[in-house]
């Protein structure tokens, strides 16, 4: 453990301490980061009070015109929302803190710490399994209280490099049917924590082995988790030679969901068929993007290994770059992951990273406006598919300019219509 405890500073809060009674107690996971000296740009800190704990919080909303909105009303749990900052009030449920303690889920996450006395209130000694990096359950009984914390287990031992307890383990394993009962949205978050992180490959298999993911990803196996561990050292390797293929893989399709590179280790414990896996995904309720992102994935990953000893035409590469768009990073791990070199992908990975290529990033000679006022032609299909055309002549070299564009146009309507 470390001394670098900022987050106990009262100095690095966004509200002045003096507006909490005496009697607050920071507790749960701000206490467990600082004392491991975790840091976090954005603050998020639990309190619990004796009392007015909604009380405390609109009082806390108000003088600082911050965002105020009452979590649990009949618990009494209400969150102010600052910039850097989300700061939750619950309202002690038990007669003393210490109680309150023994209803949580884990040791290392049952501390709490009152920044008044700064004292440490510890009574079930997770500052030990802190020191030993363990993760031991405060009860069988709380964690079926709510089954989430069963899969909550392996995440926080991924995201903490820590172990399980063995007697926490053999629990869960005895529990895990429970988790299918427990709401899509949360068993989807969890797993998201798991699948962002190289750690999380490991825990996400002894998951699997304990059977908690049966009920949610049934079509896992072990080959499926052995190729999320494969995913995770070609994106090391494409990282190394194409760096900006490596920061593409840790964006999100939509700036706020999962990353590409999550994307592609979920997609190894899916159905191969893109239909099955796109039922499991909308069961885990994952959204639009990232369900079209996954199936997009699983319908072009064939396509991709097929030209594994023999590189796509043009043509080919056109209406593959057109059907895989931003998805391509992650297609690239995923193969290079199930045996193709990266030799063989080179060619289609420079195209990608040329935003100048016309192939992968083809720019328009002519509108389907010009098209149409040219070729007094009425609007229908016939303008995409000559703008199509158009563009696989300019991408093999018969065209360059508007003039042949519009040339090559009129041939083409004169002919008989291609079929896509």
């Amino acid at each position: 453990m470390t001394n670098n405890q900022t987050v106990l500073s009262p100095q690095t809060w966004p509200f002045r301490l003096e507006l909490l009674p005496p009697e607050a107690c920071l507790v749960g996971g701000a206490v467990r980061d600082a004392l491991l000296g975790r840091t976090a740009e954005y603050l998020d800190l639990d309190f619990v009070v004796p009392a007015d704990a909604v009380q405390t919080a609109r009082k806390l909303a108000n003088y600082y015109n911050a965002g105020f909105v009452i979590l649990d009303a009949q618990r009494q749990i209400a969150r102010v929302v600052f910039d850097q900052a989300t700061v939750d009030i619950a309202q002690q449920e038990e007669e003393s803190l210490e109680i309150d303690l023994c209803r949580r889920d884990f040791t290392i996450n049952a501390i709490a710490y009152n920044p008044y006395s700064k004292q440490f209130i510890d009574p079930l000694q997770g500052m030990v399994d802190l020191q030993a990096g363990v993760i031991r359950m405060v009860s069988a009984a709380n964690l079926q209280d709510d089954p989430l914390r069963l899969l909550r287990a392996y995440r926080q031992a991924a995201q903490l490099d820590f172990k399980l307890e063995l007697a926490t383990q053999s629990v869960i394993r005895q529990l895990a049917p429970l988790l299918g009962d427990v709401a899509a949205e949360r068993v989807q978050l969890e797993l998201g924590y798991l699948l962002k992180s190289d750690q999380g490959t490991v825990w996400l298999r002894a998951a699997w082995e304990d059977n908690l993911l049966q009920r949610w990803l049934p079509d896992a196996t072990a080959v499926g988790l052995a190729q999320m561990a494969a995913v995770n050292k070609s994106a090391v390797l494409l990282a190394k030679t194409f760096p900006q293929l490596g920061v593409e893989l840790q964006t999100s399709v939509t700036g706020k969901s999962a990353t590409l590179l999550s994307l592609a280790r979920l997609a190894n414990l899916l159905p191969f068929m893109p239909e099955a896996a796109e039922k499991q995904l909308l069961h885990l309720k994952y959204s639009r993007a990232e369900i079209r992102a996954v199936v997009t994935l699983l319908k072009n990953l064939p396509q991709l290994e097929s030209h594994a000893q023999c590189q796509m035409n043009l043509r080919e590469q056109y209406f593959f770059f057109l059907e895989v768009g931003c998805i391509f990073s992650a297609l690239t791990v995923l193969a290079v992951a199930r045996g193709m070199t990266i030799e063989a992908v080179a060619p289609l990975i420079n195209c990608y990273l040329n935003p100048n290529n016309q192939v992968a990033h083809p720019t328009p000679l002519v509108s389907g406006n010009d098209l149409m006022q040219a070729l007094k032609l009425p609007p229908g299909p016939q303008v995409g598919k000559l703008l199509i055309e158009i563009q696989i002549a300019r991408i093999e070299g018969r065209i360059a300019t508007t003039e042949d564009a519009l040339a090559f146009a009129l041939q083409k309507a004169a002919e008989k219509p291609t079929i896509y």
